[in-house]
Parts: structure tokens; sequence; C-alpha cells
């Protein structure tokens, strides 16, 4: 394991146990009144929300990797944007793994099927987030690419002011101006705005797709009231995919009509793991979606853009001229890229089998899936390779471990009792785009907000509606 470095905390801490207790009780009260709340998984209520965890003061991050991550967005939007609109390429990248994975297989057949049919909406939305660790010499490398359900725009823009709050109750109040400004969510929400306009039918509503039971409703619903609140003549409307097999039907000129109301533009918040489809009634009602002349976000070729497979294969040697034309962005691209290894045996996936039984904690497993929970680290990797035959090891990928810095805080989270103690973490920044265009022509490219994770460093998931994380704040340093 890599030697990590301790970062210094924002401020002084230890805090004096009577100012800590005010605060913390100050810092829950805020959150509790401006949104930054989940539902409670163990103790779930309709009619209550809890807060959701956080950082009580904000983390240090470098300001020229932070400024890197953001300069670099729009690249990475069209890229992942050609990419997406390679037929030829995912078809290569996937093949391996649609014959072991049930479930990017069953997201490729509704590709190959609207691709057989002909696309009726060629016209494609993205919301991206591109996550990166720090490493100890201050060098961002990333960790994924989200193309679907990419959450925490909504609370992630309440925390600028959130630790903006804090510091200034903690008499640094001069400390304020090294948390970036973040507009995630007027950001992504004035992109699926552009997507309802470039539609042009005033009568039309934007669909949000749910879950059954969604803990995360803070996040989501902020869309939904921003839009509502500053572009009062759209309308937003949430249904599982169950209620779209249910109440959706498609029109004479396939345009999508849910519990009688038009809908111009998709926006996915589901439908990215196995549990989400209880039936073929959900893959039904995903593929009438597909089918339909609502833009999507994600369209299934965007969504299998982000699975693990094609960010492996954007690694590989060569790969990124099939994107990109700009030498410049090729290598500015490729300096963010850590280590990614493919197991399929036809790729040299008995070296690298061999290379990880070696030394697993230096390594990363990751099969197809988002939401979190899903990665295998360390000792636990060796048993997982050993029991897998070669047709089932194409369904991961193999990452190098990244080791960030460590710093120090209280995680503060819902029913904990007593005083926190100071504990080492470890911070996952991402970075949010939107990009709306054909396979011919981009119309808009933007990096829109940011949001920062921060995790115990013994923890290997970091995923906050997982459970395992916490929200917080770059504090940017020079």
């Amino acid at each position: 394991m890599e030697n990590q470095k301790i970062l210094p905390a924002a401020i002084d801490l230890p805090l004096n146990p009577k100012v800590l207790e005010e605060v913390i009780s100050k810092a829950k009260d805020w959150a509790l009144m401006h949104g930054v709340c989940m539902r409670s998984k163990t103790n779930f209520n309709m009619d209550s929300l809890q807060f959701a965890p956080f950082v009580l003061t904000p983390s240090l991050y470098p300001r020229k990797e932070f400024e890197k991550a953001v300069n670099l967005q729009t690249i990475l939007n069209e890229l992942i944007h050609n990419v997406a609109h390679d037929t030829e390429f995912l078809r290569e990248t996937l093949a391996g793994t649609i014959q072991v994975d049930e479930f990017t297989s069953n997201l490729f057949k509704i590709y190959e099927t609207v691709l057989a049919e002909g696309i009726t909406q060629i016209l494609t939305l993205g919301l991206l987030r591109s996550d990166y660790f720090n490493t100890t010499n201050n060098n961002i490398l990333q960790v994924e690419f989200n193309t679907i359900a990419s959450s925490f725009g909504g609370i992630s823009s309440k925390f600028q002011l959130f630790h903006s709050y804090i510091l200034s109750e903690l008499g640094h109040y001069d400390k304020i101006k090294n948390l970036p400004e973040n507009n995630a969510l007027s950001g992504l929400c004035d992109a699926m705005v552009e997507a309802w306009n470039i539609i042009g039918n005033t009568k039309a509503a934007i669909l949000f797709i749910i879950e059954d039971v969604t803990y995360n409703i803070c996040d989501q619903r902020f869309h939904e009231f921003h839009i509502r609140e500053n572009y009062p003549h759209v309308k937003v409307i949430r249904k599982t995919l169950t209620d779209v097999f249910n109440t959706g039907v498609l029109g004479s000129n396939k345009e999508l009509i849910v519990d009688g109301i038009v809908i111009s533009v998709v926006y996915f918040r589901a439908g990215y793991e196995p549990g989400h489809y209880h039936s073929q009634n959900e893959w039904s009602a995903r593929l009438m979606i597909e089918r339909s002349s609502a833009i999507k976000c994600p369209s299934i070729h965007y969504h299998l853009a982000g699975t693990k497979k094609v960010q492996q294969a954007l690694a590989k040697p060569g790969i990124l001229k099939r994107f990109l034309t700009d030498e410049d962005e090729i290598t500015r691209v490729k300096e963010i890229f850590t280590g990614l290894y493919s197991l399929d045996k036809e790729e040299g996936g008995d070296k690298v089998v061999e290379m990880v039984l070696k030394n697993p904690e230096g390594y990363v497993m990751k099969p197809q899936r988002e939401g979190g929970g899903n990665n295998i680290y360390g000792s636990d990797i060796p048993e997982k390779l050993t029991t897998m035959s070669e047709e089932e090891r194409s369904a991961y990928i193999v990452m190098d471990r990244i080791f960030p810095p460590i710093s120090r805080s209280y995680m503060i989270r819902p029913g904990a009792q007593g005083a926190p103690s100071i504990v080492d973490m470890v911070s996952e920044l991402g970075i949010f785009g939107a990009i709306i265009g054909t396979k011919e022509k981009i119309l808009y490219n933007r990096q829109v907000g940011h949001m920062l994770r921060t995790k115990g460093s013994s923890a290997n998931e970091g995923g906050v509606a997982a459970g395992m994380g916490a929200l917080d704040s770059p504090y940017l340093f020079d």
C-alpha cells in the first residue's frame, strides 16, 4: 500500500467540546432546514426526513487539480458522447460481457432492437459525472464516469453555503473564499429544460424515472422544484418503470404518452441496476421509452457507454484517437487514467489474474454496475477470482487501487450517540457535465458543478446513498 500523506485540516482541530456540541447542533438544524436530507433506510417513513451524513468542516483539495478536473469536463462529455454513438466500438467492447452478465445483456438487446428498427430520436441528453481521487502527489486520477442517475447535484449545491455558515460560526469567515461556487443543480436543470425546448412541445412534460421507494428524495425533488420555480411553464412528473408499463403508450408519431401526458424528455434516476426491473414488464417499459421520440437521459447507448468495460477499453493505447481529434486533449485525458485491465482471456486476462493475486491489496475488481456497494477489494479478490470461470471474468474489470491523501475532521451521521471523534478520511471529487447532441453535431456542452464525497480512510465503498460516505465541500489550497 502506498504511504498516504496526511493533509492539514481547514481549521485547527480538535474543537473545544462545548463549541463542538453547539456547532454540531446548528449544523444538523441547518441541514434539516435546507433540505440536506434523506429518508431513513432503517426507519423508513414517507412523512419524515433525517439529515444526510456530512463532514463538519470542508476537506482540503488542491486548487490546481480541482481546476484541472473542471476544465476537463467538456472534453470528457464529448468523449463519452462520441463513444455512445460508435456502434461498432460498443459491440466489440461489450461482446464478452454480454455473454455472462445478464443485466448488461438485457440492456444490449434493447440497444440492438432500436438500432434494427431505426432510432426514433437521434438527439441525446447526457447529465454526466466524472469521479476522481487525488493522489499523494497531488495528481487526480479518474475513478469512474457516470452516465445514468448521476446523483447529488441537488444536495451538493447546498454545501458551499453550508460550510460557509459553519466556518463563520467558528470564527473563520476569512476562509470562505476557498470554497468554490457550486451551481450543479441549476446547471443540470437548465440542460433538461434546454432539451425540452428543443422538442418544442409546450404541453409536454419532463418525466423522471424513479425507484419504487426513493430514499434520496431531496436530491431528486430539488431538480423538480428548481424547474418548477424557474421554468413554471415546464411540467415534471415522476413515475416508476412499472408505472410506465401500466399507463404508457406510444402515439401515432411515436410520442411517449404516460398517464395521458405527452413526454418530451425522460430523466432516469432509476433503471441502472437489476433490482429496478422486477419482471419483463419493466424491461418492456424501458424498450417503449427507447422507441419513443422523447429525448432520453441517458439513451440506451449512453447507458452502455458508461459501463466499466468501456472505461477500461478507453485506456488502451491509441483508442482515444478514435473519439477525440485534438492531440492536446488526448494527452490531458490520458493523464487522468489509472491502470485498467481486462480479465478476458483473449485480452491477456490470465496474466492480469496472476498479477492481481500477487498483490490483491493494490487492485479493485469492478462489475458493470452503478449505485455503490458492488466492487470487490483487497483480500476478497483472490476468492472471487479463483472461483470464477474464464467466461465469468468478462463481467468484471480490474483497476489499480488509488490511495488518496488523508484528511481529518468530524463525520456527523444521523442517530449517532455521544460526541464524535476526529476520523481519518479520504475524499472523492465528482464533476458534473451536461451535453446535448446527435451523432453528427453537439449542440450544448457544459461543465455545470461538482460534489465531494468523503468516507473513512479504511472504508472501501463511499456511496452516500448506499450508507457509507458523507457529503463534503472542497476547501481549495495552492
